[in-house]
């Protein structure tokens, strides 16, 4: 999973701009709200309720606003650097059906040298209901010599501020 250009990054860097400019570049110890959306009803399976592959599209795009915010636009926008995930797991606690409105958000969990640990809660954005968990373990990735790197002096700071204990 990792973007090297075009509109996805302009974006997030347009963003995150604005971000930091009006909270400053520290950031609180406590999740990120990093997804907010809808179970539409074509997300939904035979059985009523929303489908496997819905849940991981909706943690993915989570992950990336929770990456966009520990990278930084300073380093995000460079060619050449990514993220890998290379372990995901989702804990599913309760169904989701067509019409729930859903929030997910994320926290560090662990960092390694070029790693960070992150979980993403799901839940109901009326009740907080917690519909799934996701766990994942992301490396910083050098695109060109496709192995991991460490994780940029800037990037650990932001992690550690979302580190939760």
């Amino acid at each position: 999973m990792a973007w090297t250009g075009g509109f996805v990054i302009r974006y997030l860097s347009a963003v995150l701009s604005r971000h930091i400019h009006q909270r400053g570049p520290s950031m609180p110890s406590q999740p990120l709200t990093t997804y907010v959306g809808v179970a539409h009803p074509w997300m939904c399976d035979t059985m009523g309720h929303m489908n496997v592959r819905h849940y991981a599209a909706m943690f993915d795009d989570a992950s990336f606003q929770l990456l966009g915010h520990i990278a930084g636009i300073e380093v995000e926008g460079e060619p050449g650097r990514g993220w890998a995930d290379v372990r995901s797991e989702v804990e599913y606690k309760h169904e989701t059906k067509a019409g729930t409105l859903i929030t997910i958000r994320s926290r560090v969990v662990k960092l390694g040298r070029s790693s960070v640990t992150f979980e993403q809660i799901m839940s109901g954005t009326l009740d907080d209901v917690v519909h799934a968990v996701n766990r994942t373990v992301t490396v910083r990735f050098d695109l060109s010599a496709r192995t991991a790197m460490a994780l940029e002096p800037t990037a650990r700071a932001r992690a550690e501020a979302l580190l939760q204990a």
